[in-house]
């Protein structure tokens, strides 16, 4: 054995076998039985006919996207400890594995992420939050693995086509650039590299950008295809000797726990390479639990990673809350460490990559599933899961129902396992409030005169890890701050000299990317401002607006005041607007509607219901041209709205019924260079 025993173990031996599951005092707390007490299913775990497949990790994804976006906002302790929960080994979710989107500049869900080459000669390694997000989880487990991957691209890849492989090298050496600037810049190793998350992969790309990654030394970076479903890239690969040779890893998204037989005849490691996207209530506990188990006994997947890692974006955005636990509050600091966190705990704490399953692994009699895993030491970790159908529901695939009942499980130790005296208990149990644990250590199981057997009752809904380490533990911090709304009255004049993050706090780009900016010749208030700095529409993942938009505020904001210095950068046909009551963002962002004021660089002032301009409440002429600054005010109140010039009436009383609430937002016409600058916002209650 790789632990000796303390000395407390072995005084617990007297009354270790205690039978009190279902007692009052520990309501569905299992506990170790005779064999004998009451019949049930037999389990065997033995290593003697050798190991199963080589355990890769659990992980999560930041991106696909922007799901990371509030967190850097976070005050400190309050960030320091979010990132403790998610990364710190034996606290939390101690991830083994961190996927990140390589920002493409396209909206990819919940918001858009910035490349770091906007342009063909435009390059910069400090954009956005992943390279801090990489350093950080690597500052706590230096051997996380580290998983790259593009959503969208910036749109001189296409050439003028909405396409990625136009160009085959040119697209690898984009790619291949993040690598290495990962590494130049901060010190990063990149493990494993993906295609194109959820599209179509080409495979000529895949040998070029194989080739290219040589050409630079990084033979040690492995490739993962595609990123999507099993089929078509399994098939690709048995009928492609030399693609087959190239993609170390295939990974699919949402398997509902099953693969396919082509992708086992590849011979390949096989990963959910995406899977969760939940609610992280109980629910998606249980979905989370279930899988973890399932992904491997049912589909030979040996990683699994969650989208998302954490929730830290507008909640109001699609799939809000679907993170492992939940940070959307940077104003307050209030954050809530979810269920799924100490899901993923029963099995990260007690397990590390480079582990082996074991062949025994399997079904339970009447419902849940069982996995055990060793280091090949002599240390085994068991992971038992009861969830059922109800409280186990992932948002994608359906799935087939399924029935779980509390039962007794007997479980054999057999082969090196055979003389393992104790093991160390957690155990969660979700459902009644009154029956709920999460990642409760209980009494250890002593093993020495039962032949390597235990029976256990184990009740619905219930997760339970035995293991030879005793190196777990449930980390706290003392509670965060109760949760505030947005702070109603809110400003920003973007004076920040040098800024540690490329965009501006709370401001949630959804088309087009908002960054910090320095006008070297205006020596006045404007030096320093927010820019919009795509002129060109990216390589899309989603369907991105014509128009680009940054989001701020309270969704629940409906009469408000917004103001805004704004400069316009494209004579003739550039423009602007500011906007209150923004309904939709992320995915849906092409028929936001709201009250967008809007002024153009030919003269022209336009009040829109919508983001896409298809709905014209008033219209005509302003005093206004390109590469002057302009003061907005837009005042929302009740179902009438008004809006100034510089401070003058330019329209007031317009009727505005619909939507009745939305977020603040700033943006342009189209894809075009314009700043913001004294941004100011006011709600109303």
């Amino acid at each position: 054995m790789a632990e000796r025993l303390p000395q407390a173990s072995r005084q617990r031996r007297g009354k270790a076998m205690t039978a009190a599951a279902g007692s009052a005092g520990q309501a569905a707390v299992p506990l170790l039985l005779w064999a004998l007490l009451a019949p049930g299913g037999a389990y065997v775990l033995d290593d003697s006919d050798g190991l199963g497949r080589e355990f890769d990790g659990i992980g999560a994804v930041s991106g696909g996207g922007a799901t990371s976006r509030l967190l850097v906002n976070y005050p400190e302790p309050y960030r320091s400890q979010i990132l403790d929960y998610l990364f710190k080994p034996n606290f939390g979710a101690s991830l083994h594995i961190l996927k990140v989107e390589i920002g493409g500049d396209g909206q990819t869900t919940d918001g858009t992420e910035p490349s770091h080459m906007h342009y063909e000669l435009d390059e910069n390694y400090f954009r956005g939050y992943e390279w801090w997000l990489m350093k950080e989880a690597k500052k706590r487990n230096p051997n996380i693995t580290l998983l790259g991957l593009p959503w969208s691209f910036p749109g001189w890849l296409g050439k003028g086509f909405n396409w990625p492989y136009v160009n085959l090298q040119l697209t690898a050496y984009y790619v291949v650039t993040w690598i290495v600037g990962a590494k130049h810049y901060h010190d990063l190793d990149i493990d494993y590299i993906g295609i194109w998350n959820e599209r179509a992969f080409d495979i000529n790309y895949i040998k070029v950008l194989r080739r290219m990654l040589n050409y630079q030394g990084l033979q040690q970076v492995k490739i993962i295809a595609s990123d999507n479903l099993w089929e078509p890239i399994s098939a690709s690969m048995l009928l492609d000797s030399e693609l087959l040779k190239v993609i170390d890893v295939i990974g699919a998204h949402y398997p509902g726990t099953h693969t396919v037989k082509d992708a086992r005849l590849t011979g390949k490691k096989l990963w959910s390479s995406e899977d969760f996207s939940t609610l992280n209530s109980d629910v998606g506990a249980g979905c989370w639990g279930r899988i973890l188990n399932q992904n491997y006994i049912n589909g030979y997947m040996t990683a699994t990673i969650a989208w998302n890692l954490v929730a830290s974006y507008y909640e109001q955005l699609p799939y809000g809350r679907c993170g492992l636990m939940t940070a959307q509050e940077p104003w307050s600091g209030h954050y809530v460490v979810e269920a799924p966190v100490w899901i993923a705990a029963h099995t990260t704490q007690f397990t590390q990559p480079g582990w082996y399953y074991l062949k025994t692994v399997g079904h339970l009699e009447k419902g849940g599933s069982y996995v055990a895993l060793t280091d090949g030491l002599g240390n085994l970790t068991i992971i038992i899961e009861t969830m059922s159908h109800k409280h186990s529901m992932c948002i994608r695939p359906l799935l087939p129902y399924f029935n779980v009942s509390q039962q007794f499980a007997t479980f054999i130790l057999k082969g090196s396992f055979s003389k393992i005296p104790e093991l160390q208990v957690w155990y969660t149990k979700l459902g009644k409030p009154s029956e709920r644990f999460l990642f409760k250590q209980l009494d250890s199981l002593w093993l020495l005169d039962s032949g390597g057997r235990f029976t256990l009752d184990l009740q619905e809904d219930g997760l339970l890890t035995l293991t030879t380490l005793s190196t777990g533990s449930k980390g706290s911090d003392p509670l965060p701050p109760r949760s505030q709304p947005f702070p109603r009255v809110y400003k920003d004049d973007f004076n920040v000299d040098y800024p540690f993050f490329s965009e501006a706090p709370n401001f949630a780009d959804q088309t087009g990317v908002f960054e910090y900016f320095m006008n070297i010749e205006d020596p006045g208030e404007h030096r320093f401002t927010l820019r919009q700095v795509l002129n060109q529409r990216p390589i899309t993942w989603a369907a991105d607006a014509f128009n680009t938009i940054s989001i701020i505020g309270d969704y629940k904001w409906s009469n408000l005041t917004v103001k805004c210095d704004v400069y316009i950068e494209t004579p003739e046909k550039g423009g602007v607007f500011i906007a209150g009551r923004v309904n939709k963002g992320g995915i849906l962002i092409r028929s936001a509607r709201g009250v967008f004021f809007w002024i153009f660089a030919n003269g022209i002032y336009r009040v829109t219901g919508d983001l896409a301009g298809w709905i014209i409440y008033t219209s005509g002429h302003a005093d206004v041209t390109a590469k002057k600054w302009y003061t907005l005010t837009l005042t929302i109140n009740g179902g009438f709205s008004s809006g100034t010039l510089n401070g003058k009436p330019l329209w007031k009383n317009v009727s505005v019924n619909f939507p009745k609430n939305g977020w603040a937002a700033i943006g342009t016409h189209s894809f075009e260079f314009a700043q913001f600058d004294n941004f100011r916002v006011e709600a109303i209650h």
